[in-house]
């Protein structure tokens, strides 16, 4: 089994990850918990939380005033938008901050939505996280546009390509994909929507919440014009993050105050925004270029990536293959083979998703259970309201969490 972080220029034990996890030293029923709901969002390291206090305790203000205060908040959030730039491969002028990828999705469709109307078309898909489909479709109530829905093939969790190829229209202003399904794990392949969209002059809007924690992004290779994420879901804290390319974060009238500055980006931040969140954002971006040597934080970064993901990899494939053995357990979406995050969903027979849960964290497990806010996806599924268990690995997961979890599902089958 790996149980180490491997670089050439350093090696991060597993044990050496786990320590930055205050969260990991919680105990349950006499068991240490085992946190698998990484994908509603991970737990976050002691930096992360020291970086957000020191900003609170000792540069706290507000922006663009003369005073050491103003002028340290100032460079912590160009600090902090330039960490998430090398996060993307984007630049420092083209992070959005605001309150979740939710609420900059809405803003962003309204402000484009100005531009649309009957007879314009936007491409949503039935795999996607609501969030970035309701913003869409209330365009169609707003501005009248047609919204078309590429299928999912309930079978495999993945995209039926015939159905977005008859989705894309002349009509088509934007198509709106996620980069990796938040329910069943599925990595969706992008750059083919992006070619798709380019063909007839849409936009493209990538939600990456998903995706960012488990692969790097890289917006200039992707060429989206626009990917939304969360901190809160790599490490950090509850603030959003939309990159935009400039030139349309300047062309497109974002409702704003009128003395708010008229350039990009803060001419998309609507108030005063979560400083302290910027911080932190930053300071998981940190936390995760400080597993790895290297020469740039994007070098360090890439290495990081790529290194978790082996490991991730195996014990996707481990939990996969210990639960189809297990009488009665259901899994859904891509296997271990095909293109995925490690993220996996199932169903045991008989027992309601909400008591799976309840069961699995009397024995120290912790997962989530219901739709995820992938509501379509559960309903393309024949499930009802109870929806999936959910189970992710993150960077702090370890194989010995893996035996415990296939070992809880086993017993509550025993049970029935």
């Amino acid at each position: 089994m790996l149980t180490e972080i491997k670089t050439s220029e350093t090696t991060v034990a597993i044990a050496a990850i786990r320590a930055c996890f205050p969260a990991l030293e919680r105990v349950h029923n006499q068991y240490p918990v085992a946190y698998f709901d990484g994908p509603g969002g991970t737990q976050v390291p002691r930096n992360v939380v020291e970086a957000m206090a020191d900003y609170l305790y000792h540069h706290n203000a507000n922006t663009h005033w003369a005073y050491p205060t103003s002028e340290e908040t100032d460079a912590a959030i160009e600090i902090a938008r330039g960490a998430c730039a090398e996060f993307l491969n984007a630049s420092a002028k083209e992070i959005v901050f605001g309150a979740n990828m939710t609420t900059l999705t809405f803003h962003l469709a309204r402000a484009l939505g100005l531009q649309y109307g009957s007879g314009d078309e936007i491409v949503v898909t039935e795999l996607d996280h609501h969030a970035n489909v309701a913003p869409w479709h209330r365009l169609a109530l707003e501005r009248g546009v047609t919204v078309r829905t590429v299928k999912l093939i309930a079978e495999t969790g993945q995209l039926d390509w015939e159905s977005f190829e008859q989705s894309v229209t002349k009509r088509t202003k934007l198509v709106a994909i996620g980069a990796a399904s938040n329910a069943l794990g599925t990595i969706n392949d992008v750059s083919r929507a992006i070619r798709m969209a380019r063909a007839v002059g849409a936009l493209v809007f990538v939600d990456a919440v998903h995706y960012a924690p488990h692969a790097l992004v890289d917006v200039r290779s992707l060429d989206c014009d626009f990917l939304g994420m969360s901190a809160y879901k790599f490490y950090g804290p509850h603030v959003g993050v939309l990159f935009g390319k400039l030139a349309l974060l300047e062309s497109i009238n974002f409702p704003k105050l009128v003395p708010a500055p008229d350039s990009a980006p803060e001419n998309v931040e609507t108030g005063t925004q979560n400083q302290e969140g910027m911080v932190g954002a930053a300071a998981a971006i940190d936390f995760l270029a400080s597993l790895a040597g290297g020469t740039s934080k994007r070098s360090r970064l890439a290495t990081v990536f790529d290194e978790l993901h082996g490991r991730s990899s195996e014990q996707t494939r481990r939990l996969w293959e210990g639960l189809a053995a297990i009488r009665g357990v259901r899994l859904y979406g891509p296997t271990p083979d095909m293109p995925r995050t490690p993220t996996l969903a199932f169903t045991i027979n008989g027992v309601a998703s909400t008591d799976v849960a309840r069961k699995l964290a009397t024995r120290g497990l912790f997962l989530s259970h219901g739709d995820f806010y992938a509501a379509t996806v559960v309903e393309r599924l024949g499930l009802g309201p109870e929806g999936l268990v959910r189970a992710g690995c993150a960077c702090y997961t370890t194989s010995d969490e893996i035996e415990r979890l296939i070992e809880g599902v086993n017993e509550i089958v025993k049970a029935r």
